[in-house]
C-alpha cells in the first residue's frame, strides 16, 4: 500500500472560493465583503457534515493573509508562503481548534490570552474553532467579551453542525452563514471531473447512485467514490455501486412495488427472498420503497403536480410508475407510506430483519387492498338505501314525542318544591332551599319567599330549573323581611321532635337535641 496516498476528500478539497462547489450565495457574499473591505471580526458557518465549513474557513484565512498583494484579496494565490502554510495547517497565525477536545474555560482563557499579541507573519490572527457547540457554558461566557470587541488583528471563524446548541449571545456577535446541501447534479459534475482527473471509469448510473447516497455532502460522496474505486480497481459501474451500498436496482424496486400493489402475496414474498439472497440490505430496500412511494405520490394524477423531471428514475421507469398510478388511489399510497415510516424503527430493532420485512410486506398488501373511507361510506349507503329516511322518521318521531311530553312536575306548596328538587337530584339547590328559604306563598306560577342568607344566585338558578321542569316562566318575588315561616329543615325537625318514639329516645340522654335532618 502506498503510504503517500491521499484520499479523494482531502486531495480535492477546495483551495479557493472558485472551487467551492454548491455554495454560491456564501461565495458571493464573502468575496464582495473582502473586495470592499467590509471584513467582519467574527463569522459562524453552519450546515451538515461535508458541505465545506472548515474548507471555507481556511480559504477565508488565506484570503485575509495572502501575500500576493498589500491587502486582503478574494482570490488568494495559493503559492505564497502564507497560503501554503495555511493549506497545510502549519501557519503560526492561523489556529484551528477542535472544540470537542478544548471544551473548558481554561482552554478558552489560553486562547484569549494569546489573542492579545499581534500576528507574526500575517495581517490577521485567525482562530478557527470547529464544532464550536461542544464548548462548555463557562467557555462560551469567557469568549463573549473578546468576541464582541476583539483586537483589530483578530478574526474568529466558528463552525458547527448543531447551530441550535450555540448560545444566542454568541450568534448575535457573529455573521452567520448557512451552508446548504450540495445538489445532486452539482455533485455528479464534481464526481465526473474527479474521475477524469484520476483516469478512472465512472458510469452515469453509478455516478447518480453515489451522488444521491451522499445526501448533499461532498465529503460523504467522495468517500463513497474512493471506496468504489478501491473495490472495482477503477471501473466503477452501477452494479458495483449497488453491491457496495447493498441496495437493489431501482428497476427491481419499481417491479417489486408493482407486485406489492397487485395483491399477489406469494409472488411478492418470493421476490423478497430473491432480493435478500442476492445480498441486498433489507433496511436499504425499505428506504428505496419509501423513495418510490414518495415519487409515485408526487407523480399521481390526482395531485395535478405536473411533470416530475428531477426524480431518480429513468424515463421508462417513470412511465411504469404512471401506469401503476392509474389503478392505485392516492390514499392507498398515503397509507402504505405511513406503515413504512412506522416500520423503520421496527427494522432497526428487529433481531431478524428478514422476518420483520416479510411481515411488513404482508401488512402492506392487506392495507393496499383496503377500500378507502369514501368507498366504505358508499357501500354502506348502497346496502342501506333507506337509512336517511329512517333517520329522518326517527328524528320527527322524537320531536313529536318531545312536543307531546306532559309536564309531570306539579308544585303547589313548599314541600312539593322540595320534593321535586330532591327527585331531580339538584342536591345543592335542594340543600340551600331546605335550609335557608322561608316560603311565604306559592300560587300558580309565582313564589314569594325570604332568603335568610341572601344568595343572589339562588333565584336565577331556581327560575331556570322551574322553566325546564314545568315548561313555563315562574315569577320569583323575594321579601326583604322574614315572613316568620319555617324552612323545610325546621319543619322536618319539628315533626321528628313531636314523634313519641324520637322523644323517648332523646329522653334517655340528658341535653340531647336534633342538630340536623338528612
Amino acid at each position: 500500500m502506498d503510504s503517500n496516498y491521499t484520499v479523494l476528500a482531502r486531495k480535492y478539497r477546495s483551495q479557493d472560493f472558485q472551487s467551492l462547489i454548491g455554495q454560491d450565495v456564501l461565495v458571493k457574499t464573502l468575496t464582495t465583503a473582502i473586495n470592499t473591505g467590509r471584513i467582519a471580526h467574527a463569522y459562524i458557518f453552519t450546515g451538515i457534515r461535508g458541505t465545506g465549513k472548515t474548507s471555507t474557513a481556511r480559504i477565508l484565512a488565506k484570503a485575509l493573509n495572502c501575500l500576493s498583494g498589500d491587502k486582503a484579496t478574494s482570490s488568494p494565490c495559493g503559492e505564497c508562503e502564507n497560503c501554503r502554510a495555511i493549506a497545510s495547517g502549519q501557519h503560526i497565525d492561523v489556529m484551528e481548534i477542535d472544540a470537542a477536545s478544548h471544551t473548558g474555560v481554561d482552554n478558552m482563557r489560553d486562547i484569549l490570552d494569546a489573542a492579545q499579541y499581534r500576528p507574526t507573519n500575517g495581517r490577521y490572527k485567525v482562530y478557527i474553532i470547529d464544532e464550536v457547540h461542544m464548548l462548555s457554558n463557562s467557555a462560551f461566557n469567557a469568549l463573549l467579551k473578546t468576541l464582541e470587541e476583539p483586537p483589530a488583528h483578530i478574526i474568529f471563524i466558528l463552525a458547527t453542525t448543531e447551530i441550535r446548541k450555540v448560545p444566542v449571545t454568541i450568534l448575535s456577535r457573529c455573521q452567520r452563514f448557512d451552508l446548504v446541501r450540495v445538489p445532486v447534479e452539482t455533485l455528479k459534475k464534481h464526481f465526473a471531473w474527479i474521475a477524469e482527473q484520476e483516469k478512472i471509469t465512472l458510469t452515469d448510473g453509478a455516478n447518480e447512485l453515489l451522488a444521491r447516497a451522499a445526501d448533499g455532502s461532498v465529503r460523504d460522496g467522495l468517500s463513497l467514490l474512493d471506496q468504489a474505486i478501491a473495490q472495482t480497481g477503477g471501473n466503477v459501474d452501477e452494479a458495483a455501486v449497488l453491491d457496495m451500498l447493498k441496495r437493489a436496482d431501482r428497476g427491481v424496486v419499481v417491479d417489486f412495488m408493482k407486485t406489492l400493489l397487485s395483491g399477489d402475496t406469494a409472488i411478492a414474498l418470493n421476490k423478497v427472498d430473491q432480493i435478500y439472497n442476492n445480498g441486498a440490505d433489507l433496511s436499504m430496500l425499505l428506504l428505496d420503497m419509501m423513495e418510490w412511494t414518495h415519487w409515485a405520490t408526487r407523480m399521481h394524477p390526482a395531485l395535478h403536480a405536473g411533470e416530475i423531471i428531477n426524480s431518480p428514475y429513468t424515463a421508462d421507469q417513470r412511465e411504469q410508475i404512471k401506469e401503476i398510478n392509474k389503478s392505485v388511489p392516492l390514499n392507498t399510497l398515503s397509507r402504505i407510506w405511513q406503515v413504512m415510516v412506522a416500520a423503520v424503527p421496527e427494522m432497526q430493532a428487529a433481531g431478524n430483519q428478514k422476518q420483520c420485512f416479510d411481515m411488513l410486506v404482508i401488512r402492506l398488501m392487506h392495507i393496499a387492498d383496503m377500500p378507502s373511507v369514501a368507498e366504505l361510506v358508499k357501500q354502506a349507503d348502497t346496502a342501506r338505501p333507506n337509512v336517511a329516511a329512517v333517520r329522518q322518521a326517527l328524528n320527527e318521531r322524537g320531536g313529536a314525542q318531545a312536543e307531546q311530553k306532559p309536564n309531570t312536575v306539579s308544585i303547589t306548596n313548599a314541600n312539593d318544591l322540595a320534593n321535586a328538587l330532591h327527585a331531580s337530584k339538584e342536591i345543592l339547590l335542594y340543600s340551600y332551599y331546605s335550609s335557608n328559604i322561608e316560603v311565604a306563598e306559592i300560587t300558580d306560577g309565582k313564589i314569594k319567599y325570604f332568603d335568610r342568607k341572601g344568595d343572589a344566585d339562588f333565584a336565577p338558578k331556581l327560575a331556570a330549573w322551574l322553566m325546564d321542569k314545568t315548561g313555563r316562566q315562574w315569577q320569583l318575588e323575594r321579601q326583604m323581611e322574614t315572613v316568620n315561616a319555617h324552612t323545610i329543615t325546621e319543619q322536618k325537625k319539628e315533626e321528628l321532635e313531636a314523634d313519641p318514639m324520637i322523644a323517648n329516645a332523646m329522653s334517655l340522654f340528658e341535653g340531647a337535641e336534633i342538630v340536623g335532618v338528612k
